[in-house]
């Protein structure tokens, strides 16, 4: 059974350059180090851009709900905090978990 851990972000227009890179080459890695992860891909959300946001799918797969739960309990707690604190005030965030039917 697979799982899909689904992080949806809508980030200022202003720093959606600064953010990807950082995404790309920091968060991303990071998360797939604490090996919850399987596998990863980012996606633009064409639908939902405005004049000053955009909106980002980052999907985490897993196979286990064990792992993703340790995960969000414990390194997630620091990799999300540190996202908060570097683009605070520049995003949104909200998180789902979905299962493969």
């Amino acid at each position: 059974m697979m799982l899909l851990y689904n992080v949806t972000v809508g980030i200022d227009k202003e720093i959606e350059s600064e953010w990807l890179i950082w995404i790309k080459q920091y968060y991303i890695p990071a998360v797939m180090l604490t090996g919850a992860f399987t596998d990863s891909k980012i996606y633009k959300i064409l639908s939902l851009e405005d004049e000053d946001s955009v909106s980002y799918s980052i999907q985490y797969f897993s196979d286990g709900i064990e792992k993703i739960v340790y995960f969000l309990d414990n390194e997630g707690k620091v990799l999300v905090e540190e996202h908060r604190s570097k683009f605070k005030d520049k995003h949104v965030v909200f998180n789902t978990l979905l299962q493969e039917a």
